[in-house]
């Protein structure tokens, strides 16, 4: 059996398995529901929001790239931001990043020249070692400066989400959402929660927009 063909068969493995659970279940998942949680976590396939949550499907709305990144001219990323923020009314928005991340890896090493748009994504991650070079190459071993990085990296795309009008338009109008950044741990399953800002946590003023006019 082909590896394509074995995700079909295991798909009607896990239909039949809910059905035999819960014979409306997927009568109930079809309703529209309302996502409380947006999670921007990484593309990496060992972590999956529902699963390390222990959260039903339709709870999360999510979006996923490499390394969990906030990103001022991602399309993608900033269509799911307004509609989560806007459409879904989400109270919070998670980034989560996690330990053994591949993006972070590659990006404390040497780019390589054939690698175009990787190396275009990966710099921003580069900008953020760069920002806190100092204090990243005073930490040994090598493991734990990257894991610091993950650390880090999770913790200014937090900011990123505060700088952008749509975080900052919800937070003037509506109190919300609150922003978490978190870490996964990939050897213990264990989150851990780095930072949070509530809805009016001040800003740098230079990122801050206009919105008299919206209060």
């Amino acid at each position: 059996m082909k590896p394509i063909e074995r995700l079909l068969l295991e798909n009607k493995a896990w239909a039949q398995e809910h059905l035999a659970q819960d014979p409306h279940f997927f009568e109930k998942l079809a309703r529209e529901r309302r996502c409380d949680f947006f999670w921007i976590g990484c593309s990496d396939s060992r972590v999956h929001a529902d699963e390390i949550t222990n959260t039903e499907p339709g709870r999360i709305f999510v979006h996923r790239n490499i390394a969990n990144m906030v990103i001022n001219d991602d399309m993608t990323l900033l269509s799911a931001l307004e509609y989560a923020v806007d459409h879904l009314l989400v109270g919070h928005i998670i980034v989560c990043g996690h330990y053994g991340c591949g993006g972070i890896n590659a990006a404390m090493r040497k780019a390589k020249p054939d690698q175009l748009m990787l190396n275009k994504w990966l710099k921003h991650i580069k900008d953020v070692y760069r920002l806190h070079r100092h204090a990243l190459e005073m930490i040994s071993p090598y493991a734990e400066r990257e894991n610091r990085l993950v650390e880090l990296n999770v913790i200014e795309q937090v900011h990123n989400l505060a700088q952008t009008s749509t975080v900052q338009k919800a937070w003037a109008t509506r109190q919300g959402p609150e922003l978490h950044g978190w870490v996964y741990g990939l050897g213990n399953g264990i989150i851990r929660e780095i930072i949070q800002l509530d809805a009016g946590t001040p800003l740098d003023p230079i990122y801050e927009y206009d919105l008299t006019s919206l209060t």
